[in-house]
């Protein structure tokens, strides 16, 4: 994100424009033919690929309207989530991390520009140029629904990636700098984000987890991820041992094992919810644990909850991907029924329809005994 300002330019005719805009809503379904414009070089307070993945659902009559307009419109959407005082937070952490970038000495820096050969197995680039759900099908397990495992990274380059944590941590132990943890769940591991490698994982979620999750989550936004938060999480002796029960603030997560060597440290899951459901119960078919494998990666939605088993020896380190859609976000406030992907909406939903099939029954039987 950027607060540097926001490019928008003034026009008395755009404000006028903007007054009739503000009471319109984006549209259900995107207009797949309409080809967005690019925002790479406006001042804007969010990424670029945000508003170009937000105006494929403007409503039609705002479509061939000038960038500025279109931008004041997606901007006061996207504002709902990020208030002022949020704003001055990011503008914090883009100077907290600007600071840690102009002092930080790369290690490996063909990782900071993501090269396909030397990242990906063959079967995993495959895959993805084939870019169909046959393809992407062909190489994921789905041991329990909705949770895809697949090889995605060479072991040199999981070697690379370590060592490029290894390095930030002794910076920041030498420095004595104070980082921020990757979430309020760990206390160890490091936002990738902060020390450079933003733009890598930027085209890692574009490139090669978005055309997954379009076919794997379409109903979770998955065609339409355009932001992410990159980190590790390190688990072992003198670390973090395990990690409790919660979802993620993701739409999709990608979570890849890089190592080392490790025992235990299991994944669980219990059932997908939504907001209204997160804390019910589990039924048996939801529960699920996946042993991690260096180099292979799982996929599942960020409401997916779940937690890690202890990490009784060893050490294991671990890349996650909170993949977020705007898009989906904002569609969500008008929805009431989760059905598609949370599963205690969609028991609920068939309990309806069994209760209303039995009461239709019941009253065919009185109407029956009352002709007879």
């Amino acid at each position: 994100m950027s607060a540097t300002g926001n490019g928008l330019g003034n026009s008395n005719d755009s404000a006028a424009a903007f007054v009739t805009m503000a009471s319109q809503r984006l549209r259900l379904n995107p207009n797949k033919e309409h080809k967005p414009e690019s925002y790479d070089d406006m001042q804007l307070d969010f990424s670029p690929s945000i508003f170009s993945s937000l105006e494929r659902y403007l409503p039609p009559n705002m479509l061939g309207m000038p960038r500025y307009d279109k931008v004041k419109f997606m901007r006061e959407i996207l504002l709902k989530y990020l208030p002022h005082g949020e704003r001055n937070r990011v503008q914090k952490h883009r100077d907290y991390r600007q600071k840690i970038i102009l002092n930080y000495q790369p290690l490996h820096k063909e990782l900071y520009q993501l090269d396909p050969t030397i990242t990906f197995v063959p079967t995993f680039l495959e895959a993805v140029n084939e870019n169909t759900e046959e393809s992407f099908r062909r190489i994921c397990s789905e041991p329990s629904p909705g949770i895809y495992t697949f090889e995605i990274f060479q072991p040199r380059f999981c070697e690379l990636l370590l060592a490029e944590v290894e390095n930030f941590e002794k910076w920041v132990g030498d420095s004595k700098y104070r980082i921020m943890r990757p979430n309020t769940m760990n206390r160890y591991g490091a936002v990738l984000d902060d020390f450079g490698l933003e733009t890598m994982l930027d085209k890692l979620m574009e490139g090669f987890v978005r055309p997954i999750a379009k076919e794997l989550f379409p109903e979770v936004g998955g065609a339409t991820l355009d932001s992410h938060h990159g980190f590790v999480v390190e688990y072992g002796n003198n670390r973090d041992l395990d990690l409790g029960f919660h979802v993620d603030d993701s739409e999709v997560t990608l979570n890849v094992c890089l190592g080392k060597q490790f025992t235990g440290g299991e994944l669980y899951f219990r059932g997908i919810r939504c907001d209204k459901h997160v804390n019910s119960g589990s039924r048996p078919e939801e529960v699920f644990d996946y042993s991690h494998t260096p180099g292979y990666a799982v996929l599942h939605r960020g409401r997916h909850r779940h937690g890690a088993k202890a990490t009784t020896s060893g050490h294991r380190v671990n890349l996650l991907l909170w993949c977020r859609s705007s898009v989906f976000r904002e569609m969500r406030k008008y929805q009431k029924d989760f059905s598609t992907w949370c599963g205690e909406c969609l028991h609920e939903k068939k309990e309806r329809q069994r209760m209303s099939i039995t009461a239709t029954k019941q009253e065919l039987l009185l109407r029956k005994d009352d002709e007879s």
